[in-house]
């Protein structure tokens, strides 16, 4: 009994696994993946294919990769258990590698419900969770984390960066039972808090009485300009700008020709500036005012916010200008040191990466070799062909 109870115990520490999937083998051929008919037949639309990338530090490291620009890509796979987070953990954890050091593009997935339609998986095909990187240009480098509340997706108050250089990392995102939440980046917790106050699943409390107006003779000035304080007589007797008293005429200077010499203008270090009066404290100032506040009349309190469930399907769908970015590593589970463990596991050297990524520059993007002996690239030859 005793050897039973500790197996159970185990198991219950050691969670349940909704979807791992590492893609070892196509996904496309053996239908675990569907790709959406969304967008295929105008040509907007492109599709994954499975790929280890154009480069990597492991052939067997295989995933969905986008492989042409300027297109949507949609796809989408049953999980292997339904997945209803309720009273327990819910752990989503996947690896984006943009080989193309994206500039414009999502590296986000998506859990959705039951019942959806694989074949036209689309960017209105409701969902419970988006989560994952989106970059596009200097502005947006963030980890998108939204969250489907009340016929609205909510998404974070507050930014969470990604890393957006062209290797492989890890995005985790840890939502808890008692309304909280993780999200990390390679291993490591970039944000976690309440659900509430990450995201705007109430209304406010309290707003702005709207019948609430500030009175017309409330006084906003603190200081003003002291009355007794007058302009002196000399004030305005010096001009802004005198001529430099240190210049020199030029001894090729000719008055015939170049007209009158006169020495150039400086800031006259006499000068003022525009009066100003001095200021003193306003003995009618009330303060800043404040605008009262109401209860909200549309304000419900939101509970078990976390619930995300039930699940039954995992899918991206994004747009990408620049095609490259390859998707792997999936997990669901409800146990936060599985998902540890699978990162430990699959995590990639970023020094392998980097040495495999240069033997491919190095094949494919050879540097320029400049000879101009060789070639008679002189100052002479160049200004004959123009």
């Amino acid at each position: 009994m005793k050897a039973v109870a500790l197996i159970a115990l185990a198991a219950l520490v050691q969670g349940e696994i909704f979807y791992k999937e590492y893609l070892e083998s196509d996904p496309f051929a053996s239908g675990k993946w569907v790709t959406s008919n969304w967008k295929q037949d105008t040509g907007e639309a492109s599709k994954f294919e499975w790929s280890s990338g154009l480069w990597t530090a492991d052939p067997n490291h295989k995933g969905l990769r986008t492989p042409t620009d300027a297109k949507f890509y949609a796809a989408s796979a049953k999980i292997d258990k339904t997945f209803d987070n309720t009273d327990q953990t819910l752990v989503l954890q996947f690896s984006v590698k943009h080989e193309q050091k994206i500039d414009c593009g999502g590296g986000y997935i998506k859990l959705l419900p039951p019942g959806i339609d694989q074949s036209t998986f689309n960017g209105d095909t409701k969902y419970t969770i988006m989560f994952g990187p989106d970059i596009c240009g200097y502005s947006t480098k963030k980890v998108h984390a939204i969250f489907h509340h009340d016929g609205q997706n909510l998404l974070k108050k507050s930014d969470v960066k990604c890393p957006d250089d062209e290797f492989t990392h890890f995005y985790t995102l840890i939502v808890k039972p008692d309304d909280t939440y993780e999200i990390l980046v390679d291993g490591k917790v970039e944000d976690s808090g309440k659900l509430k106050e990450g995201w705007d699943f109430e209304k406010p409390k309290m707003i702005k009485d709207p019948n609430a107006k500030k009175p017309s003779d409330w006084v906003d000035d603190e200081h003003i300009d002291d009355p007794n304080d007058v302009k002196p007589d000399d004030w305005d007797n010096e001009p802004e700008k005198v001529a430099d008293p240190e210049a020199v005429k030029p001894d090729d200077w000719d008055d015939q020709e170049d007209g009158a010499w006169e020495a150039p203008l400086i800031p006259n270090p006499s000068y003022k500036g525009e009066w100003r009066a001095k200021k003193i404290k306003n003995d009618a100032y009330k303060g800043p005012w404040i605008h009262p506040e109401i209860s909200n009349p549309e304000y419900v309190e939101a509970k078990n916010v976390y619930k995300r469930g039930p699940i039954d399907y995992v899918g991206i769908e994004i747009w990408q200008v620049k095609a490259g970015s390859l998707f792997g590593d999936f997990l669901i589970t409800n146990d936060p040191n599985q998902a540890k463990e699978q990162y430990e596991l699959r995590k990639v050297d970023k020094s392998a990466e980097e040495a495999a990524k240069k033997a491919y520059d190095d094949v494919h993007n050879p540097p320029e070799v400049h000879d101009d002996a060789a070639h008679g690239h002189d100052d002479d030859h160049i200004h004959d062909e123009f």
